[in-house]
């Protein structure tokens, strides 16, 4: 795992190897094991590299790399898990010199015999690519299926620059950055700047399971070489005819093999574990696999409803699990925040980021890889709105408008103390986490117009942000394009296509690589390997969702390794107990970024439904630290970056 960082220009800029370390070093939490720089002053390309060593922990390994033929030079971070294969099929078409066992060096190879488009539709693995043919003089940058790493780029002048984070291209000479307000409308509505956008005009994250090619002083053209939608879509009009004993078997080693092709490392690995389905299933894959205990790590609060830690140690205890855990407070949350900004580079407002951070911290203390089980609920459809989305749109439609209108007012007048009271009379087993925050969300649902608008109110923070970013515009997206994903035979499907192109890449995926690349520590994803994704779009909706419950054949798979009791219950979500924290210990910090005058800084915000918002959370009537967080996250990014 690692960072990458160039250019491509006309115009030179000076000491071009200066340049080009200022722009790794940037990257340098991201390789902390070494860097290294190429650049062609006649081509005026430049490529930087920072690297964390995992796989070919010799010289052998380090980038920038250039193919045995001298005609491709790669900048790379990643992993690659079927190189060994693709190392054999390259030695057996002639291409048998290989100066060690890298994945980086299968890569090139690859490329200057097979060529890009072809070769990265090959690799089995998370990958981000910045490629120069020296033949063609064609700069070419990829990043894998499903977003898992990312890569920026865009211009300054004539040059094209590109980079892991936006920190290396703030650090191009003469680059400029401003920001973009429909960007930041965006983010206040999502939590996130959604690709292909970043929070500045001008630079693009590049999207999933792209590649854009560029030549010196040319525009740059983007080509898809894997269309999530469009398997998908295929998937369900002529989904496998298997019966439940055959998917779960067929399930189940395919998830083996993507697990088992993770666990290859020399260095030390282990896995993240919260005792849900998805981080559970990886890890009794990998103890099944392993001839000793794997190591495992878990994060809990002392608030009872946020702590999974509990769940994790029991998992880990019948698993066999060499286990260890932190419990977080909010003191330790607020040695954190401060540093949020420079890792996550960009406004980014999942909440979650604080317990990743800290994780990832304390599992870097001991092993340089992990698994984690991210992916799992947009591919197996886990989350609860997809069951409550669903099941709202089929009974709202014989609803009238007025019915739904007063039972939505009478929802949202009860306070949270009200509601609670009222849901003590409700047997615990029956209830889902935060039952009292979800009738807040439903009463919202109620008043929404056909199912995208559903879709939209379920997953929204801020849902009208013009109101928060005066005179801004969200940019187009999938996610409030009323024929986004309309070929999907249902609003389930619909919801996990739209959500595995939007929110897993530029949220789930964005936190889990910012927070473990900061602390040099590398995160594999199996559940994300694209033949699981493929094989899990090839099966009908039962294999999904049954008897109104998400991941049915991925639970299955479990139950072949852990007691059910162990695994059965409400779905918590990575959350933490934030309302209360800024109630309470971060209040101060909290106000200080709310000021009306920070918040009416260059006109950028309009600090009065702000204000108004964090009145009303102060009461505890409602919980709106999500709108709260969302604001705080970026007036912390705009006094570090701007």
């Amino acid at each position: 795992m690692c960072g990458l960082t160039g250019y491509l220009t006309r115009h030179l800029p000076a000491a071009p190897e200066v340049v080009l370390a200022a722009m790794g070093g940037t990257l340098r939490h991201r390789g902390p094991d070494g860097d290294g720089t190429w650049s062609d002053a006649e081509a005026g390309v430049g490529l930087g590299h920072t690297r964390l060593s995992v796989i070919d922990l010799t010289d052998a390994g380090a980038q920038p790399m250039v193919s045995s033929c001298g005609r491709m030079v790669i900048v790379y971070n990643g992993e690659v898990y079927n190189a060994d294969e693709l190392r054999r099929e390259l030695a057996g078409a002639g291409r048998s010199r290989f100066r060690g066992h890298s994945d980086t060096e299968v890569v090139v190879e690859a490329c200057a015999l097979w060529g890009v488009a072809e070769t990265v539709r090959r690799l089995v693995g998370m990958f981000a690519i910045a490629l120069w043919d020296r033949e063609t003089k064609t700069l070419s940058l990829v990043r894998d299926r499903l977003g898992i790493k990312p890569l920026y780029w865009g211009r300054s002048g004539d040059a094209i620059m590109f980079g892991s984070e936006l920190k290396a291209i703030r650090a191009y000479p003469g680059f400029s950055p401003t920001l973009d307000r429909g960007a930041l409308a965006a983010y206040m509505r999502l939590g996130h700047v959604p690709a292909p956008y970043s929070i500045y005009t001008g630079v693009s994250k590049l999207t999933p399971g792209t590649i854009l090619t560029v030549t010196r002083g040319g525009e740059p053209r983007i080509e898809r070489f894997w269309d999530l939608e469009t398997l998908a879509s295929e998937g369900q009009r002529h989904p496998r005819a298997l019966s439940d004993e055959e998917a779960v078997d067929d399930g189940e080693a395919l998830l083996r093999d993507a697990v088992k092709r993770r666990m290859v490392s020399d260095v030390p690995l282990g896995a993240l574990l919260s005792g849900g389905i998805d981080s559970s299933t990886v890890v009794a894959l990998m103890q099944a696999q392993s001839g000793r205990p794997i190591q495992t790590y878990a994060i809990g609060f002392a608030e009872a409803p946020y702590d999974e830690a509990p769940a994790a140690a029991a998992v880990a205890k019948h698993l066999g699990t060499d286990h260890t855990e932190l419990y977080v407070d909010a003191a330790q949350a607020r040695r954190l925040i401060p540093g949020l900004p420079d890792t996550y580079d960009e406004p980014f407002a999942d909440s979650s980021q604080i317990p990743t951070t800290l994780v990832s911290a304390m599992t870097r203390k001991h092993v340089t890889v992990a698994l984690s089980g991210d992916g799992g609920d947009e591919i197996f459809a886990g989350y609860n709105r997809y069951i409550l989305g669903d099941a709202a749109r089929r009974r709202m439609a014989g609803l009238p408008m007025f019915l739904r209108a007063a039972l939505a007012r009478g929802l949202s007048q009860m306070s949270l103390p009200a509601l609670h009271r009222l849901l003590s009379l409700v047997p615990s087993e029956r209830l889902p986490a935060h039952p009292g925050q979800k009738l807040h969300k439903l009463a919202d649902i109620l008043q929404a117009d056909g199912e995208m608008d559903i879709y939209r109110r379920l997953v929204a923070v801020w849902p009208d942000p013009a109101a928060i970013v005066p005179g801004a515009v969200p940019p187009p997206h999938p996610i409030w394009d009323d024929g986004a994903a309309g070929d999907m035979p249902g609003f389930i499907e619909r919801m996990q296509v739209i959500d595995s192109l939007t929110v897993l890449p530029d949220d789930m995926l964005t936190k889990i690589d910012r927070a473990s690349m900061a602390a040099g520590l590398e995160v594999r994803v199996p559940l994300l390997d694209h033949r699981v994704v493929e094989f899990a779009w090839s099966l009908p909706r039962r294999m999904r969702v049954r008897d109104g419950e998400g991941k049915w054949l991925l639970r299955r798979v479990l139950d072949r390794y852990v007691p059910q009791p162990l695994t059965r219950r409400a779905k918590m979500g990575f959350s933490l107990p934030l309302g209360d924290w800024l109630r309470g210990p971060l209040r101060d910090w909290a106000e200080d970024l709310l000021d009306p005058a920070a918040l009416a800084q260059d006109g950028m915000l309009n600090p009065a439904p702000i204000r108004e918002a964090w009145r009303v959370h102060l009461t505890g009537d409602r919980n709106l630290s999500s709108q709260i967080w969302t604001v705080l996250m970026f007036q912390a990014w705009r006094r570090r970056w701007t």
